[in-house]
């Protein structure tokens, strides 16, 4: 039975803090939208016409909302999985089957992964086939939803089967020094699933194909020489056949680096913004984000895996949520559920970096290109196309956003664009 004690109270009051934080910067984020929505932003006119804006605003209200819905029901059933004993009845019944410690540790974290996989079918389904289908996004069919279903599920049972097993076994056979290598392991790992992405996962869900427009093609390669960069490719992929969304992105590490275009943006931009957006991406490279985000996330998982090497063992954490003895597997989740609160709470220091790195990346693709331009009107096509919200609340958009909003983005290009054009 659960014990209500100091660390309950304290993670109840961090995990409720949070849950109302979430729907207190949803709600305040809807009513600056509502007060504000009907303005067309400077950098937009011209651009974005009344009826369009009225629809932004819609889409945005409405995804909103759904949203807070599906955080407040997952946020829930996880509550009641803790505090329900649900979890120690589950250690028992695998317990009571004698496996390996490895196979019971597997068995505990696929129930889990299993209730979490079932509980969230119903809200994509309304996402994909309700919001994304009113508002003329989704062209995805039933069969083909199904299927990206299935393969998800066997791909995350496959991954995250050798990564929790490896784990699980380290903490095994290596009980001082699990953590070291585990984090090991898990770096590795990282770099793994970023090399062979583009080359095994990504076709499993889509057709690329190599770009076949030649001028743009050339556009690309000739800009990529001149910053310097290799790839292995520019490829189109067919993400219309699941969204009208359009997006273009790197992806890959060493030989399997390449460009991707979806097949809708390659419709809607033209040449010379498509090429923008690339050199965007370009600067991310040339700027070493890509580097930077990996060594952030090695050195706090690092420390996180001492921390949790450290607290594995803390009897008072199984006796607080309901288990007689140590399940070193059972630790795992409760240590990962206890501290969600908090990783909620630091989520701004990570949008703050990612900001300065756009930010940084729109000042690389204008010096590349020699003007911003083209960047601008694209960032404005795609804010028209996928009914962006232009009117974020200031302390939302300083809470959640890993971009800049886009009008102040857009003002930030133009300044960039005059810096370059005033002589020097």
């Amino acid at each position: 039975m659960v014990q209500f004690n100091l660390l309950l109270y304290v993670f109840l009051v961090l995990f409720l803090t949070a849950l109302f934080y979430r729907w207190f910067l949803a709600q305040m984020n809807i009513t600056h939208l509502r007060r504000f929505g009907h303005q067309v932003p400077e950098a937009f006119e011209g651009v974005i016409e009344g009826e369009t804006l009225s629809k932004m605003t819609d889409y945005t209200i409405e995804s909103s909302r759904f949203g807070s819905l599906e955080t407040f029901f997952e946020s829930l059933l996880l509550l009641c999985i803790l505090m329900s004993g649900f979890l120690p009845w589950l250690s028992r019944a695998i317990l009571s089957l004698d496996y390996h410690f490895i196979i019971s540790g597997l068995l505990f974290f696929l129930t889990l992964g299993a209730i979490g996989f079932l509980a969230e079918i119903p809200f994509n389904l309304y996402e994909s086939f309700v919001i994304e289908k009113k508002y003329g996004f989704s062209t995805i069919t039933p069969k083909l939803w199904i299927t990206d279903l299935i393969k998800s599920a066997l791909i995350s049972c496959i991954l995250l089967g050798a990564l929790l097993g490896s784990l699980l076994a380290l903490i095994h056979h290596a009980r001082a020094t699990w953590w070291l290598f585990g984090w090991t392991f898990f770096a590795s790992f990282q770099l793994f699933i970023m090399w062979i992405y583009p080359i095994v996962i990504a076709p499993l869900f889509n057709k690329y194909e190599p770009l076949e427009k030649e001028n743009l093609k050339s556009s690309i390669v000739s800009v990529m020489k001149k910053a310097g960069l290799k790839t292995s490719g520019v490829f189109r992929v067919d993400a219309g056949k699941r969204s009208r969304h359009s997006n273009a992105y790197f992806t890959g590490i060493g030989k399997t680096k390449r460009i991707v275009l979806y097949d809708t943006l390659l419709e809607s931009h033209t040449d010379d913004e498509i090429v923008s957006v690339l050199a965007h991406e370009i600067g991310h490279w040339k700027k070493g984000h890509i580097i930077k985000q990996l060594l952030i996330i090695e050195v706090i998982s690092f420390v996180l895996f001492y921390a949790v090497y450290r607290l594995l063992d803390w009897s008072y954490l199984y006796q607080t949520f309901g288990f007689e003895s140590t399940v070193p597997y059972a630790g795992l989740f409760l240590l990962s559920a206890v501290s969600s609160p908090l990783s909620f709470f630091l989520r701004p220091i990570g949008a703050g970096i990612s900001r300065r790195y756009e930010r940084e990346a729109d000042n690389y693709s204008g010096h590349l290109l020699g003007t911003t331009r083209h960047l601008a009107d694209a960032l404005k096509r795609l804010a028209k196309d996928n009914l962006a919200n232009l009117h974020p609340h200031p302390f939302y958009a300083w809470f959640y956003y890993s971009h800049p909003p886009l009008t102040e983005r857009i003002g930030y290009l133009r300044l960039i664009e005059k810096d370059m054009s005033s002589p020097v």
